[in-house]
C-alpha cells in the first residue's frame, strides 16, 4: 500500500508543470535581484546573502546608496557598476551580468539631458534597488 502511495505521489508531481524559465519576456526586476543579486547582498539587498560568508570583502548594503550619496539614488553608477561586470564571469566575485544586457532596450537620461538606449532590465533592476533604499 506504502509504495503505491508513493508512486501515486511521484505521478502526481510528474503532473504539475516546471516553473517557465526566467526570459526577457517574463523577467522581472525582482526575479533578476534573486538570480543575480540576492546570494551574495541578500534578499533585502544588506549585504547578508547565503554567499557572504565565503567572500572576503562583504558585500555592499544597498539600503543604503542613497544615503551614502547626499540622499541622491545613484542610478547611473548603479547601471555602470553592473554593466562593468557583463562578459567577466569568472574574474571577480560579481556574477555575468550579460542576460541582463541582451534584448529591448529604452532611451535612459542619466542626468546630462541625453537619451542614450540603455537595455530595459538594466534600467528595471536599478529601478528596484532605488525601491530598496531605507527612508
Amino acid at each position: 500500500m506504502r509504495v503505491v502511495m508513493i508512486a501515486a505521489a511521484l505521478m502526481l508531481g510528474a503532473c504539475v508543470p516546471a516553473p517557465a524559465p526566467v526570459t526577457e519576456a517574463n523577467a522581472t526586476p525582482q526575479m533578476d535581484f534573486a538570480d543575480y543579486c540576492a546570494g551574495c547582498h541578500g534578499a533585502g539587498g544588506k549585504g547578508d546573502g547565503a554567499a557572504a560568508a565565503g567572500l572576503a570583502k562583504k558585500p555592499a548594503d544597498l539600503t543604503t546608496l542613497s544615503a551614502r550619496n547626499q540622499g541622491s539614488f545613484p542610478t547611473t553608477r548603479v547601471m555602470a557598476q553592473i554593466w562593468g561586470y557583463t562578459g567577466k564571469k569568472g574574474d571577480g566575485v560579481m556574477p555575468d551580468f550579460s542576460p541582463l544586457m541582451a534584448g529591448a532596450m529604452v532611451p535612459f537620461d542619466g542626468g546630462d539631458g541625453i537619451q542614450t538606449p540603455t537595455p530595459i532590465r538594466l534600467v528595471a533592476l536599478a529601478e528596484y534597488l532605488q525601491s530598496l533604499q531605507v527612508k
